[in-house]
């Protein structure tokens, strides 16, 4: 198995960031045009790694869902950091740590218009770690 950590820079800001370009990257090294199986782990227990497509306005929808399913205030019993990080702590329950994606030929095989995103609602970290990791087939 071949593996690499990513050091992902988030900022303070919430949101998505694209990960594709990078899963690409090693998937075609590590691979060497051979088929196996990508898998994309995040440890963190605020954040998560999610499935769609990015640049046309899905990125804001995707945040306004999340925020409407984990409101942003004070309900949460876990309470320290940012007003509303309980709700970060909630994330798991919809956005996985780890996906893992077929890669046939050194390709990934997404669909047309899925990317891989690292899901961040937490302000309070500003860089988050990924590990990529490929297993032959």
């Amino acid at each position: 198995m071949r593996s690499l950590e990513l050091e992902i820079r988030t900022g303070r800001a919430r949101g998505l960031t694209d990960l594709t370009p990078a899963c690409v990257r090693f998937a075609a090294e590590a691979s060497n045009g051979g088929d196996g199986l990508l898998s994309v782990f995040v440890p963190h227990a605020t954040a998560g790694l999610v499935m769609l497509e990015l640049g046309s306005g899905g990125e804001t929808d995707a945040m306004a869902a999340l925020d409407r399913l984990l409101p942003r205030d004070d309900r949460y019993v876990h309470r320290h950091g940012a007003t509303g990080h309980g709700a970060d702590h909630v994330l798991p329950l919809f956005a996985s740590p780890s996906i893992t994606v077929p890669v046939l030929g050194g390709r990934l095989e997404l669909g047309t218009w899925q990317s891989i995103a690292l899901l961040d609602p937490n302000a309070d970290n500003e860089t988050r770690r990924v590990r990529l990791s490929f297993l032959a087939g």
